[in-house]
């Protein structure tokens, strides 16, 4: 299997490209050769790659970027999606498009499912709401997988942000009033190969299209996550409320996926967040050193 992943350096396409194999080859294709805020026609680019599956990780994600420079964001999160999905759709090649959890107000006292109406709170959601829709329009052929709190330990993100912030300090306040499951990018890389290998064998009877929630399994707050991250090195976290943070665009108080279509339809469970974790401290231990 051939996957094509268009956004070369993100998080996401690196955990891709790191599970490429024997049976399992992984092009990475952004910027300089590709970028979604310019591009109108990709099909020719990605017909001589000769893709079986197109995976799109590429996004505006500088959430409060977004409410400073609203044109750049929907660009890229949907007018580039529309383009990556009208080639997919003319390459009669299947289509995993990624999301987020910001396409909800975060309102619910449960985990939102597939079903549950939309309502994003700021500029970088209705990107991805805008974007969603396109795919689901133009490419029939498609998986839209929502995600949610992804992180790494190669590029920044909350888990590298704490660890930062904790070097030489005995305490970091972090929001307690925020809910969600950390996802490790390796996990929703497993996710993914799973969801496109599906959808090459399903290619007959058009099974596992449509939307799904991929996250690891287990939920807490932003500071229990920190708290996790934090064991052993010395520092502790101080729980906040999110008004303690002075931030341009509004976040969900509940980030919570409800993973359970995914599990059904394409066999596809995420590990715990808290044993997932164990894998990024040891990655972020290697590429320290």
């Amino acid at each position: 299997m051939r996957i094509i992943v268009i956004g070369r350096s993100g998080q996401v396409a690196r955990a891709l490209a790191e599970r490429a194999g024997a049976d399992l080859e992984v092009v990475r294709l952004g910027r300089p050769d590709l970028d979604l805020e310019t591009a109108r026609d990709i099909a020719a680019p990605l017909s001589a790659l000769r893709p079986d599956v197109i995976v799109n990780t590429a996004a505006f994600t500088d959430v409060d970027g977004a409410e400073r420079t609203p044109e750049a964001c929907f660009k890229v999160n949907h007018d580039g999606a529309r383009v990556v999905a009208a080639s997919a759709a003319a390459l009669g090649v299947p289509l995993v498009h990624l999301s987020t959890e910001y396409v909800f107000d975060g309102g619910s006292d449960r985990p939102y499912r597939e079903t549950d109406p939309t309502a994003p709170l700021n500029v970088y959601g209705r990107s991805k709401l805008s974007g969603e829709a396109a795919v689901a329009e133009i490419a029939a052929d498609h998986a839209i997988l929502r995600t949610s709190w992804l992180y790494s330990p190669y590029s920044r993100n909350f888990f590298t942000k704490v660890l930062e912030k904790s070097r030489g300090s005995a305490e970091i306040p972090v929001v307690a009033d925020r809910l969600g499951s950390p996802t490790t990018v390796f996990e929703l890389a497993r996710g993914i190969e799973q969801v496109a290998r599906n959808l090459l064998a399903w290619r007959d009877s058009r099974q596992g299209r449509g939307m799904f929630h991929m996250t690891c399994a287990g939920a807490t707050s932003w500071a229990g996550f920190a708290s996790e991250i934090l064991r052993n090195t010395g520092c502790t976290v101080r729980p906040v409320a999110s008004d303690s943070f002075v931030e341009l665009a509004r976040r969900p108080m509940n980030s919570r996926l409800c993973n359970d279509r995914l599990s059904d339809v394409h066999g596809v469970v995420l590990a715990h967040w808290q044993d997932a974790l164990s894998e990024v401290r040891t990655r972020y231990g290697d590429v320290g050193r």
